[in-house]
This record gives structure tokens, C-alpha cells and sequence, in this order.
């Protein structure tokens, strides 16, 4: 509207006034200049209508509903970290447990949930997800108050490709960011198997099968892949099916495949995100949103023509957030990072930066906006890094971090998903866990 009363007050209004002025003197001349404005006010119009359809973003000045945010400084991840983050979480109003007892029941994770802890597991060393803080976050889901009777599994598509070996992801990796660097995402849940149901599933393995959902009878893993591209963001949303090494039937969008009564149980599965922080060499940051890079498969989409990682500047991982399934909770591991600009998403152990911090949200972009202003660009900074502009939120220029995540936030609204970008409206609750370190 603004710039539509300044081309108003700049062409339209001093030709009318002219016109009005010289209608008696100069009849003729007149026409002319009333056949002039007439051309002006549609070539004003159509200007003004290619311009406010360049960035489809949405007003940014206020946000309705607050997004909190929830941290824990001086972590190492297998210190009790975790703990404290579920205990300023229940006391400022997200409670982590889903309760049997209590009305209503408010919290996220129920005691029979089939719960999805999506790590990065394409990168080793530094690059992939803290191994300490996957372990701390499944003790935690399985001392559930309720007794934890569901399943766990750690998953993450490494896409097959890339990688430190070029050759996708690893559960299995030698070198893991971890106290002890030999605990890999196998391990890990290896200590809690003979007990639990809990288990990996490296989706590489069936990232070029293209399969359909269950209620169609098709009962192969694989992934379900939309050929509709999203107008806006020109993503072929595809997500997993599969089942795991327990027998249960997992649907990434529609929930758990109950065989027996030929429904999906919607509500029992649960996504726990879970990436690590980092800096990319082309998208300029790596965290809570590009971590959904993880779901879709690219190989698929790329042969397909909808290529999900070439969406991603577009804000094609809130199309696929907001049409397959949004996570319950992110917590955001910056326990160790990179914080150097444009050398990610890899990260060897000499060039992380240790920061000691997990946050949490239920809302994506409000943790990365954060925590890409508060823990990135610090680091960044105090590495002697002075042009920070490819790791700010702020930078809404084309193909930068700060415009895909508006765009990627844009997504989410549109698929009715409260997420923001407005300051003013993101809550930040701390929590020193060592106060004695140095972080």
C-alpha cells in the first residue's frame, strides 16, 4: 500500500492537476494527457502486481501467538543437560511427558508413542548429531512417569550420496561427535535394545525405491512421492515407509499402519528433530529446517523433476514440514558447531567450535532465527570472521538463509503451523547447566 500511494502522489496526482488546470485552454492537449494518465495507471497497476508477487512473504512486523524457546547452557550432552531441559520446559508450560493422569493432557510424548528421533547421520566428526545428547534424549523418552511401552527408532536419509565417503550416511560411523568419539548412533542404541524397543533405520537403503502407502496394499519400504510439484516452491514431497526391525508399519505422513484394523493410528507418531548447528556452503545456515533434508528423498524428486534439495532456497523444507509431519519438538544440538561461514555441513573435530548448548522449540524457525543470531554468529565472530551476512536472519536476499527461512516459514503458515520470525514474539527461557565453564 505504501508504494502504491507513492507511485499515486508521483504520477498520478500532479497529471490530474494539470490537467484540471489547462482543461479550458487546452482542449485537445487535454485528451492527450488524460490518454497518457490511462496508460500510466495500467502500467502502474500491472508494475505494482509484479512487485508484490516477487516475495510471497508474509507480514513479518507482529506474530499473533508467542513461540517459545528453552536453553541450556555448559552441556556436554551426557551430563544430566537433558534433564534440565525437560524440567524448564514443564515448568514454563511444555511439559515433555504426555500424562495417563491429569486434564487435560498437555504434554508432547506418550508412553505407548512411536517416536522418530531425526538425527543428521550424513556427516561424521563434527557434521553429524551429538551421539551423547541422542543417548540423554532416549534414557529420558524411556523413564517416561507412565512406563514407556512404545518404540524408538533413530533415523535420517544421508540420501545416498555424499557424505565422508561419498557415499551417503552412516549409523555406523568410526569417527562420531561425541565425549567418547567411538559411539556411534548403533551403539547407542544397542545399550538400550535388549530392554527397549528401540532401533535405527538408515533410509538410504530405500531411497530410490518408489513405493505406495498401505492402505493401497502396498506393504513395501520405500518412499511415497507426490507428482505434483508445490507451485511455490517447486518440491516433489516424498516421505519414508517402512517398517521396522519390531514389526511395526510406519507411515512418515499418516502415522502408524494398523494391519489388523486397516486404519492408520495418526495421533501415536511422534518426530523428534533433532540436528546439529552448523554453517552451509550454499544455504548459508544448517539447523532446525534444512535438518527435514533429511526426510524426502532427492534422488527420487531429481529424477521426478521437483528436486527437493534445489527447493530448499525456495522454502521447500516448510512445504515438506507442513505436508508430511511436523515435529512434536526440535532440540537443537549446538553443543559443538561450525561456525565457520560457508564451509558446511561438513565438520572435522580441529575446526568445530565448542559452545556447550541444546535449545529446544516446538517451533522450527524460531530456533533457527535464534539461535543463528545468538550461537552462530558469535562463534563466527569470535573466530576473527567479520562478514557474517550468509548466517544472519535478517538477510532477506535472494537465496540467502534469512530469505528461505522466511519463505520456509511462509510454507508453514499456509499449512497452518504457528511459526515466526518476529522477535517480539519468541519467549527465551535459560538455564545454566555449568555456570563454572566458559562457554
Amino acid at each position: 500500500m505504501a508504494g502504491v500511494n507513492l507511485w499515486l502522489a508521483v504520477y498520478l496526482f500532479p497529471l490530474v492537476s494539470f490537467v484540471k488546470s489547462n482543461r479550458n485552454q487546452h482542449g485537445h492537449f487535454n485528451i492527450v494527457i488524460a490518454v497518457v494518465v490511462i496508460i500510466l495507471l495500467i502500467f502502474g497497476a500491472l508494475y505494482f502486481h509484479r512487485e508484490s508477487n516477487l516475495e510471497p512473504f508474509e507480514d513479518m512486523s507482529s506474530s499473533n501467538i508467542p513461540s517459545d524457546i528453552f536453553v541450556v547452557n555448559g552441556t556436554s550432552g551426557n551430563d544430566g543437560g537433558v534433564s534440565q531441559l525437560l524440567s524448564i520446559m514443564e515448568r514454563e508450560g511444555t511439559p515433555f511427558y504426555a500424562r495417563r493422569t491429569g486434564t487435560p493432557t498437555t504434554g508432547l510424548i506418550a508412553h505407548d508413542d512411536v517416536v522418530i528421533i531425526k538425527v543428521n547421520c550424513q556427516w561424521d566428526e563434527r557434521g553429524g548429531t551429538n551421539t551423547d545428547l541422542v543417548k540423554a534424549l532416549i534414557q529420558a523418552i524411556v523413564d517416561h512417569p507412565d512406563g514407556f511401552t512404545g518404540e524408538i527408532i533413530v533415523a535420517d536419509n544421508g540420501q545416498a550420496q555424499n557424505g565422508p565417503t561419498g557415499s551417503g550416511g552412516s549409523m555406523s560411523f568410526v569417527k562420531n561427535n561425541a565425549e567418547d568419539r567411538s559411539q556411534s548412533m548403533t551403539r547407542v542404541v544397542s545399550s538400550f535394545s535388549a530392554r527397549y524397543h528401540v532401533s535405527t533405520y538408515l533410509w538410504d537403503t530405500i531411497t530410490t525405491q518408489r513405493v505406495h502407502e498401505y492402505a493401497e496394499g502396498d506393504m513395501d519400504d520405500g518412499y511415497i512421492v507426490n507428482e505434483t510439484k508445490n507451485p511455490r516452491t517447486g518440491i516433489l514431497v516424498s516421505y519414508p515407509k517402512f517398517r521396522t526391525q519390531y514389526g511395526t508399519y510406519v507411515s512418515f505422513k499418516e502415522g502408524i499402519w494398523n494391519a489388523e484394523k486397516r486404519l492408520y493410528e495418526e495421533d501415536r507418531l511422534k518426530i523428534i528433530n533433532v540436528p546439529v548447528l552448523k554453517s552451509h556452503g550454499q544455504l548459508g545456515v544448517s539447523g532446525a529446517v534444512k535438518n527435514y533434508m533429511g526426510v524426502p528423498s532427492d534422488k527420487l524428486t531429481y529424477r521426478m523433476g521437483g528436486h527437493a534439495h534445489f527447493s530448499v532456497d525456495k522454502g521447500g523444507m516448510g512445504t515438506e514440514m507442513g505436508e508430511t509431519r511436523f515435529p512434536t519438538i526440535t532440540v537443537l544440538d549446538a553443543i559443538w558447531i561450525n561456525a565457520r561461514p560457508g564451509t558446511g555441513p561438513t565438520s572435522s573435530y580441529d575446526r568445530a567450535t565448542r559452545t556447550n548448548i541444546i535449545v529446544a522449540s516446538t517451533d522450527p524457525v524460531a530456533l533457527d532465527y535464534w539461535a543463528a543470531q545468538n550461537i552462530l554468529m558469535p562463534a563466527a565472530k569470535s573466530l576473527g570472521y567479520t562478514d557474517l551476512s550468509s548466517m544472519d536472519p535478517e538477510n532477506k536476499s535472494k537465496g540467502k538463509f534469512g530469505n528461505w527461512l522466511r519463505l520456509s516459514m511462509t510454507e508453514l503458515r499456509k499449512s497452518g503451523y504457528n511459526t515466526t520470525m518476529d522477535r517480539n514474539a519468541i519467549n527465551v527461557y535459560f538455564i545454566e547447566k555449568n555456570p563454572s565453564k566458559d562457554i
